[in-house]
């Protein structure tokens, strides 16, 4: 994220100068947030990066231990941005700080958390600024909590210091402002504190990752949102990409991917040419999510069975579809899987076809043999239940569990 789009700075002088000795220079960056404010995915436009490999999912990694998963509540208290300017798509941090750094809304966080967090042992507070991180750790320290304040000028001895006596229990909890969000880690943190508003998905899916660690002492975090970010960029699971603002109107029309089959059509289509799934038609923004669960809904769905089926599009290309069956009469989804599309969604759908295939002890020798993958797939057992997300009029799976908690 310090590798800046545009064809300046100092990582893409040495990048290019590696490209010189070696012009087959390959360059791999790893983030969990693949998107930037003001820009969008990190893919778009002029950028370095070209193309996005997701290899796994936040529910995968939850379902298999590798995570802890985040529990999220309604607060009372909701902070209010109204007045506050923006500059680079962000809120500016002198006007929000002075909007929400009361001592009337300090006070009723620092006693919210309290009653709320009471089995809670450590707890994270991420505040506006410099003045807001300081006031809030005094609130807490009225209130009989060990508190601590940790801010970019605090002296790294002291810092190591602060974070020791945390991670000890010794302090209870630590206010920080725009220090913590990164290269912190400590698994027990189990109450994360949003006391900061931001327009940055990236920031927020980072000031909830660090309660996502699993713990020596309970199986969650959670998470008390008082700066409505859940609301602003959805459940931790499927966080909003920030949008492109602006354009010089020039390079590749703008596209969009099919959810469904994953094709990549033009922005202005309607229904997908290769699988006809209908998009949903863009509803206008509103002040609050539908979900404001941290972790997105509950959308498991029991499985009775499935179904491998060969599929033409319209436009003629093949691929394979899977159908399961719910347990309740008349409750199905469709996956596709564009096996022979090439480029990122034949990549993607290969690897999930294998990751179901060594899940349910299917044998493919040639994922590329579409009746060879319905011949195998129809004969090993369906997973017992699929999680899946709402997209318009149609589901999307995002996981599949088998009986012995095998996911894919």
């Amino acid at each position: 994220h310090l590798i800046s789009h545009k064809d300046e700075g100092g990582y893409r002088t040495f990048l290019k100068d590696l490209q010189t000795i070696n012009p087959a220079l390959r360059v791999i960056g790893l983030t969990a947030t693949p998107y930037r404010l003001g820009h969008g995915l990190i893919t778009e436009g002029d950028a370095l990066f070209n193309d996005l490999i997701d290899p796994t999912s936040i529910e995968e990694l939850v379902s298999k231990g590798y995570l802890a998963p985040l529990r999220s509540k309604g607060t009372d208290l909701k902070l209010s941005t109204e007045g506050v300017h923006k500059r680079g798509g962000e809120f500016i941090e002198s006007e929000l700080q002075a909007a929400v750094n009361t001592r009337s809304q300090n006070e009723r966080i620092v006693r919210e958390v309290i009653a709320r967090g009471a089995d809670r042992k450590s707890w994270l507070f991420f505040c506006t600024g410099v003045d807001h991180a300081l006031t809030m750790r005094m609130v807490l320290e009225e209130h009989g909590i060990n508190a601590a304040c940790v801010l970019g000028e605090t002296p790294k001895t002291e810092r190591e210091k602060i974070l020791e006596r945390f991670k000890a229990g010794e302090l209870r909890a630590i206010t920080n402002a725009n220090v913590l969000t990164t290269g912190f880690d400590y698994p027990d943190i189990d109450l994360i504190a949003m006391c900061r508003p931001t327009m940055s998905p990236g920031l927020y899916v980072q000031m909830a990752g660090r309660g996502m660690r699993p713990k020596s002492h309970c199986k969650d975090c959670l998470v008390l949102d008082f700066a409505g970010v859940i609301q602003t960029h959805g459940p931790i699971v499927n966080v909003n990409p920030p949008s492109k603002k602006g354009g010089n109107g020039t390079g590749v029309a703008p596209v969009k991917l099919c959810e469904q089959c994953q094709e990549l059509v033009p922005l202005a289509t309607r229904i997908c040419p290769e699988c006809g799934w209908e998009f949903p038609v863009p509803a206008p923004p509103k002040l609050k999510l539908h979900d404001d669960d941290i972790m997105g809904q509950d959308n498991r769905m029991e499985v009775r069975g499935w179904a491998w089926r060969r599929y033409t599009s319209a436009s003629g290309k093949e691929m394979v579809t899977v159908t399961y069956y719910g347990r309740e009469l008349g409750k199905s989804v469709t996956e596709y899987l564009c096996l022979l599309h090439g480029g990122y969604a034949a990549e993607k759908a290969v690897r999930t076809l294998m990751g179901m295939a060594r899940n349910s002890g299917a044998v493919i020798g040639n994922p590329y043999d579409l009746d060879e993958v319905v011949e195998a797939m129809n004969s090993v057992p369906a997973p017992a239940s699929i999680s899946k997300l709402k997209d318009g009029k149609f589901d999307r799976v995002t996981a599949r569990f088998w009986n012995d908690s095998k996911a894919s």
